[in-house]
C-alpha cells in the first residue's frame, strides 16, 4: 500500500492542483520571534505582543520561555512518513519549506483562552492556545482574494479522512471531475487530506473547514476557496487535541 502510493504521489499533484482551488467548499518571516524577541501577529491595524516569564539570552536581551516537546519541537519526527488508517503518507521535506510555518510552540500572542483556535490569515499562522501562555503554532495555507470568511464561530464537529464532494457548479467548469459527482475516496491525494474540522456559525454551517492538504508547497499561500489548509502531518496533530465546540476566531 505505502509504496504504491508513494509510487503515485508525483502523478497526482497535477490532479490536486487542479482541485486545490475549491477543494474545500465540498459537501459531506525567519526565526518565529520578532527582531525584539517577542512572536508578534498583526491583523488590519491590530498589533498583539504576549508578556510571558523571560530569561536572559546570549546576547544579553531577554526572550520568553517555553516549553520544549519533541512532538512539536522536532520537526524531523514531525513530518517523517506515516502509515494512518492504512492510508501511508510520504515524509514532508521540511528544510525546504519556509521555516516560519514549521510547527513550534511560542508565546501565546492572541488574549484568547486556553482551547481557542485562532487563524491568522494575513500572516498564514493557526494558533491553538494552550495552559501556561503559549499556544501551538501551525502554518496554513489561507483563501484567495474574495473566497476568505472571518469572525468568530465553532468547530461543530471533525471527521478522519473525509470524502471529498466537488459542488456542482466546479464541476460544471471542470468536467472531468464528473467522476467525482459522488465523492472521491480518502486518500493521500484527497484534497481534504488525512482530517477536517467543520466550522459553524450560530448553528449553521459555514461551508469553511479545516482541513489537511497534500500540497505542503501551498502552505503560507493564498490557494484555497477560504479554508483553512495544513501539512497532512499538521492537520493530524491538530485534530487530536481539538474537541468540537471548540471556539475559533479567523482574523
Amino acid at each position: 500500500m505505502r509504496g504504491r502510493i508513494r509510487g503515485q504521489y508525483g502523478a497526482s499533484l497535477a490532479l490536486v492542483a487542479v482541485l486545490g482551488l475549491q477543494g474545500c467548499l465540498s459537501q459531506g518571516v525567519g526565526n518565529f520571534f520578532g527582531t525584539n524577541g517577542v512572536d508578534t501577529m498583526t491583523t488590519g491595524s491590530i498589533t498583539s505582543q504576549a508578556t510571558p516569564l523571560a530569561a536572559p539570552s546570549h546576547s544579553g536581551g531577554m526572550v520568553p520561555q517555553i516549553s520544549i516537546d519533541p512532538g512539536i519541537t522536532n520537526s524531523k519526527q514531525m513530518y517523517a512518513a506515516v502509515t494512518d488508517n492504512g492510508i501511508s503518507l510520504p515524509e514532508v521535506p521540511y528544510k525546504e519549506m519556509d521555516q516560519r510555518f514549521v510547527r513550534r510552540i511560542v508565546p501565546n500572542i492572541t488574549g484568547e483562552a486556553p482551547g481557542t483556535i485562532v487563524v491568522d490569515t494575513r500572516n498564514r499562522y493557526l494558533y491553538l492556545v494552550q495552559e501556561g501562555n503559549e499556544a501551538i503554532r501551525y502554518g496554513v495555507g489561507v483563501g484567495k482574494e474574495g473566497f476568505a470568511w472571518q469572525g468568530r464561530a465553532v468547530i461543530q464537529y471533525k471527521k478522519e479522512w473525509p470524502v471529498w464532494t466537488p459542488p456542482a457548479e466546479m464541476v460544471a467548469r471542470k468536467p472531468e471531475l464528473q467522476k467525482y459527482a459522488n465523492g472521491m475516496e480518502p486518500g493521500a491525494m484527497n484534497p481534504l487530506g488525512a482530517r477536517a474540522m467543520y466550522i459553524f456559525k450560530d448553528g449553521r454551517d459555514t461551508l469553511f473547514r479545516i482541513h489537511g492538504s497534500p500540497e505542503w508547497k501551498s502552505i503560507g499561500t493564498q490557494a484555497s476557496s477560504g479554508c483553512i489548509r495544513l501539512i497532512n502531518q499538521d492537520v493530524i496533530d491538530l485534530y487530536n487535541r481539538v474537541r468540537p465546540g471548540s471556539p475559533i476566531v479567523v482574523l
